[in-house]
């Protein structure tokens, strides 16, 4: 479903609807409200990279935050079927999202890309590090040789990512991020001004202390809460894997677009 150059913003909602990136999308909602329960209860794998505490021991309350900043419905008794991303929260979000790569360019800071998910959202932050390169930008080229428990640590076309059996890796942990951060740290090298990643990425970084921006799904509330309680910086609502990874394109333009690093978004 192409939309040539940059959609408009109502453009914009309507696909994301079309292609479920937001509205109902494809992740049921006994899903979410499992994900929701096993954050409260302490598992730490739903945690993406953050420290929780015991702040967000009460389901309800995740689930009330889930409701204001994604759009899930916010009755508790309804545990089965169809749940939703409110469209209008994506592209808010995405609008946030641009004001902090516009300070990026202006301020020809050093930006870290990573993805947790890179079967949806690689092409996503590589058109994405792309522009800020061309802006001026340095784009962080992470240090050779880390490894994790679940693989080694890569980097290709300007994103971080998990390696695992010659195979890009779907992965919820912080500890590839804190793996980059800690290896500049003994390098001698200078920490990240803003990480554009999701999942744990994105999460273990704005624990360590980094500007951290990201996207994450519905059923990933830890993003949401840290972005309720400031250790992230704006967390974008949709889901992460839609059947084509090409319905991400007018999603991408409009970002560019809004943080002025397309000819259309300097017009």
């Amino acid at each position: 479903m192409p939309i040539p150059g940059t959609p408009s913003r109502a453009e914009l909602l309507a696909h994301l609807v079309a292609t479920r990136i937001a509205g109902d999308v494809a992740t049921p909602r006994e899903n979410n409200l499992s994900h929701y329960r096993k954050l409260a209860n302490g598992d730490r794998h739903y945690w993406l990279g953050l420290e929780l505490g015991d702040r967000w021991s009460d389901e309800q309350d995740v689930l009330a935050v889930m409701a204001e900043r994604v759009g899930v419905s916010d009755d508790p008794e309804h545990r089965y079927g169809q749940d939703t991303i409110d469209p209008e929260l994506t592209v808010a979000g995405l609008e946030r999202m641009a004001g902090r790569l516009r300070k990026a360019a202006d301020g020809k800071q050093r930006v870290l890309f990573a993805t947790g998910h890179p079967g949806g959202l690689l092409d996503v932050h590589r058109a994405t590090a792309a522009a800020l390169r061309a802006a001026g930008c340095e784009i962080v080229v992470i240090p050779d040789g880390l490894t994790t428990d679940e693989g080694y640590v890569m980097q290709f076309a300007d994103v971080a990512v998990l390696e695992h059996g010659a195979t890009l890796w779907h992965t919820h942990s912080g500890e590839p991020m804190r793996a980059v951060l800690t290896a500049l740290e003994r390098e001698g090298r200078p920490l990240p001004d803003l990480v554009v990643a999701d999942h744990g990425w994105a999460g273990a970084a704005g624990q360590y202390g980094v500007d951290s921006v990201g996207y994450a799904d519905c059923n990933d509330p830890a993003l949401f809460l840290a972005e309720a309680e400031g250790t992230v910086q704006v967390t974008v609502p949709l889901d992460d894997h839609v059947v084509s990874p090409r319905h991400y394109d007018p999603m991408t333009a409009y970002l560019l677009a809004e943080a002025g690093l397309t000819e259309a978004g300097r017009a």
